[in-house]
């Protein structure tokens, strides 16, 4: 897991962009994987500014969103296909069904979350997967206590999710649906590479604990410890409570500027 903490959220959205540009340099076919929520919007604004400057294109690429909330109508302005949609789909230029999700609207959602499941592997698996944090420790929607080893599922999100999301709900927790699909810790396992992006006081537990603490379920994105290729990207305030933190910013400073992320 490499840690690498940057003053300016700015630079966070450059730093990823850059990855997901060489990516796609060398394989324009590339399958991406997408978080939807606030902390990858900066990596979403760089890749679209560099795509209407003509320095990248997603037109070969395929991408898959991580979760879906259950029973949001189709075009409901919080449902995630919607919001990956209006955040990045809809400003650069993915081919028409490029980008799939979980069927939140689905009769039967175990088979929907299976044949989920199938469509990331007939894919070809993720090549690259951006991810956010949750402030317990979650990612995608598998809360504290979610298998290590899980797969796509429906999941009933904790009382602290939807009290976090609600700002999305005009601040109305009743608003917020209770269940979701989400990908599984096992399937996110799979991407080739992971980008975690995180800033502000209120992740630095959970980066604490993704970082330097144990594997636990009880901070679902500890399972990260174990996945070969992981960059973490902080801000200052997110790291604010890393231990090692001086050997965080020694190691990214000394590395060679080939290596990339």
């Amino acid at each position: 897991m490499e840690v690498v903490i940057l003053p300016e959220i700015e630079a966070i959205g450059v730093l990823a962009a850059d990855a997901i540009g060489e990516l796609l340099a060398r394989k324009p076919t590339a399958v991406l994987g997408l978080a939807t929520g606030s902390s990858p919007l900066v990596v979403y604004d760089e890749l679209a500014a560099r795509w209407a400057a003509g320095k990248v294109s997603f037109a070969q690429a395929r991408g898959f969103t991580l979760d879906e909330y259950v029973g949001l109508p189709a075009g409901h302005p919080e449902r995630y296909r919607t919001v990956i949609d209006t955040v990045f789909v809809s400003r650069v230029d993915f081919g028409k069904g490029a980008v799939d999700g979980p069927d939140g609207l689905a009769s039967d959602l175990r088979a929907a979350c299976a044949s989920y499941e199938d469509a990331i592997h007939g894919a070809g698996g993720v090549d690259l997967q951006i991810l956010g944090i949750g402030t317990d420790g979650h990612i995608a929607f598998n809360e504290p206590g979610s298998s290590l080893a899980s797969r796509t599922r429906i999941k009933t999100l904790t009382k602290q999710t939807r009290v976090d999301n609600a700002r999305f709900f005009g601040d109305d927790l009743d608003a917020v649906p209770t269940h979701c699909l989400t990908q599984g810790l096992g399937t996110i396992m799979e991407a080739r590479h992971i980008v975690l992006v995180a800033t502000g006081r209120g992740k630095a537990e959970a980066v604490h604990h993704l970082v330097e603490g144990a594997v636990s379920a009880m901070w679902p994105a500890t399972i990260l410890q174990h996945h070969p290729h992981v960059t973490v990207l902080l801000d200052d305030a997110a790291a604010r409570r890393l231990q090692l933190v001086d050997y965080y910013r020694e190691t990214y400073l000394s590395k060679p500027h080939w290596q990339g992320i």
